[in-house]
């Protein structure tokens, strides 16, 4: 892995573990998750199986030692670094499609509610979520999958013209 794509992950998940510090938990302590559009972004810029593992693991890592939710760590360590592989999978098997910024945000919504659904089942079996898998599904994943495609789409354009400046990866998707 060269040098440049570390430090342009690196990035990625440092802002991202800055919009996850931030953001107010809403409901038992569960926020909407917006270091999983940070994930994304890397793994669409650098679209390999070491970046995808890099990257979920790290993610993970940073939004267990953030998160407000009660005995978070595990659950967000499983979270990302499962939906970072679908997420990959999901790139690789539609990555023939012409639209790719729409490939990008439709993707997003998707891989946050697979995030959202995976970090609460991990949750329940982990630390004994009660039985709030619904409201907390409605009150924290889906505004997070709202919030999350918004971002994408206002961060896949820019991060997708300086890639092509920088050609920061040939492997990169472009449009």
């Amino acid at each position: 892995m060269k040098s440049k794509n570390l430090v342009a992950l690196a990035l990625l998940a440092g802002m991202g573990v800055v919009l996850h510090a931030i953001t107010p938990g809403i409901i038992m302590g569960l926020k909407p998750d917006m270091m999983l559009t940070m994930m994304f972004l890397g793994i669409i810029l650098f679209p390999d199986k070491k970046s995808v593992l890099l990257m979920g693991l790290v993610t993970g890592l940073l939004s267990g030692l953030t998160t407000t939710f009660p005995g978070g760590l595990f659950p967000n360590i499983i979270d990302k670094f499962a939906t970072a592989f679908i997420f990959f999978g999901l790139l690789m098997l539609l990555k023939k499609i012409k639209a790719q910024s729409a490939l990008a945000i439709v993707l997003t919504a998707i891989g946050t509610i697979i995030s959202g659904i995976i970090f609460l089942t991990s949750a329940y079996f982990i630390v004994g979520l009660p039985d709030a898998f619904l409201a907390m599904f409605a009150l924290g994943v889906l505004p997070a999958a709202g919030f999350n495609t918004v971002l994408m789409i206002i961060l896949y354009p820019i991060a997708q013209s300086i890639s092509k400046r920088t050609k920061l990866n040939e492997q990169a998707l472009h449009s």
